[in-house]
């Protein structure tokens, strides 16, 4: 290859002096630009004040760049580069939102260069060599500091959210213990409002996952639950450990909450994520309180084989009231269902029609079409379970439900093995 001309070297150096001479000008109307089309990186005075500061360095770099051809490898990150890139981390703008400025801002800035160079009227073989040689210096100047501004968000972003959890989770403990706490510093540190109706929720990963990959799918879906309650703000999300969190819904003054909607959300996500509910409660004491539901309910998920994937504590909460002494539940539920608490497929046909049938207020017609069965097959498995447990339905109607419902949620953790005797129900 033959040595190049050094004329298109020149000619961009004289063509960038010309541009540095409106730097000003260029550089508010590269501004301009990107606050007009980027709308997530305006709106904040001192930001946008950062931006053009970031802006002047990247310009004035890019034009001693041409103008003194300097080498890539020698530059460094421009200071207000670095903290243009930290104050868009602080304030979870996203990455992306980044990244499309120094597109944006690049071409808004060539425009410039490139009327510059049509002004001078070089010739056309001058022109075309002095065009490639900005856009190739341009284009690696742009993705160097590209990759370092995104490497600077990321770490940033990483270290300022490794404070706010910690900071949040300290005024969350202070809240749980019930210790003395000012609302308005409270309510301004963790970005919520404790003076409104809340859902405690806990979610958690039965398989770790390393690395914050885990606690990403839960703060993930733990947003997706607030949208499709349409919650009026963002939820208060607190980390516990790698695979388990800790979250609050914003309900504002609504009281009720669909279930099956939750539900949907759960179901449709991530497969290994359980979720457990609390029931919706108001200001600091419901806080509190939605936060203990949620947890009693997680006792109960967890003491499950296997455990659902969503578990609400207002449609549990008898058996998860009695779940922290299991031995105990195992055997009170052997004591009322008695030979009907084994862990068979026939036993649990008779149960699960026998709790139909209960919770339909006793109506064969009713549980017939809650179970897709006849009438006449619910009358025979009433009978028939009322015969191997020796008593009447009605005796003990209250205990029966609650026994049937402990082993609908815990299954065989609460039910003998087959072919055991009566020894078999402290088995566990």
């Amino acid at each position: 290859m033959g040595v190049e001309s050094p004329e298109p070297a020149r000619e961009l150096s004289v063509s960038a002096a010309n541009v540095e001479s409106r730097l000003t000008e260029v550089c508010s109307d590269v501004w301009e630009h990107l606050l007009a089309e980027i709308p997530q990186i305006r709106g904040d005075d001192a930001v946008e004040r950062i931006l053009l500061a970031s802006v002047e360095e990247n310009v004035a770099t890019l034009l001693h760049i041409f103008e003194h051809d300097i080498p890539l490898e020698n530059l460094e990150g421009p200071a207000a580069v670095n903290e243009y890139a930290r104050r868009l981390a602080q304030r979870d703008i996203p990455v992306r939102a980044l990244i499309r400025a120094y597109r944006i801002g690049h071409w808004r800035f060539l425009q410039w260069c490139l009327d510059e160079l049509a002004r001078r009227g070089a010739d056309d073989v001058v022109s075309a060599a002095v065009n490639r040689r900005m856009l190739r210096v341009s284009f690696g100047y742009i993705d160097s500091i590209t990759e370092h501004v995104i490497e600077v968000y990321h770490l940033e972003r990483e270290r300022w959210l490794m404070g706010q959890t910690a900071m949040r989770a300290a005024r969350v403990r202070d809240i749980l213990a019930e210790n003395e706490v000012d609302l308005d510093s409270a309510e301004a540190a963790l970005g919520y409002r404790l003076r409104q109706n809340h859902l405690g929720l806990a979610a958690w990963l039965p398989a770790l996952s390393r690395g914050g990959a885990g606690l990403a799918r839960l703060d993930r879906l733990t947003h997706e639950i607030a949208k499709e309650l349409d919650c009026p703000a963002r939820p208060l999300f607190i980390p516990r450990d790698e695979g388990l969190a800790w979250a609050w819904l914003p309900m504002g003054s609504h009281s009720e909450v669909s279930w099956e909607r939750l539900s949907s959300v759960v179901e449709s996500g991530e497969p290994s994520v359980q979720v457990c509910a609390g029931s919706v409660q108001r200001d600091i004491g419901g806080f509190r309180s939605t936060n203990r539901e949620a947890l009693r309910a997680q006792e109960l998920a967890t003491a499950a084989s296997p455990g659902p994937r969503l578990t609400a504590y207002s449609q549990v909460a008898p058996v998860a009231l009695m779940c922290k002494n299991l031995p105990d539940l195992r055997a009170w539920v052997g004591s009322v269902l008695g030979p009907l608490a084994v862990d068979d497929e026939q036993s649990a046909q008779l149960r699960d029609t026998l709790h139909a049938f209960l919770t339909t207020g006793c109506s064969y017609t009713a549980a017939a079409s809650n179970q897709n069965l006849h009438k006449n097959t619910v009358h025979y498995r009433v009978r028939k379970a009322e015969k191997v447990m020796g008593h009447s339905v009605q005796v003990g109607h209250t205990d029966l439900e609650v026994a049937l419902l402990a082993v609908e949620y815990l299954g065989s953790t609460v039910l003998q093995a087959p072919g055991c005797g009566a020894e078999g129900r402290q088995r566990r």
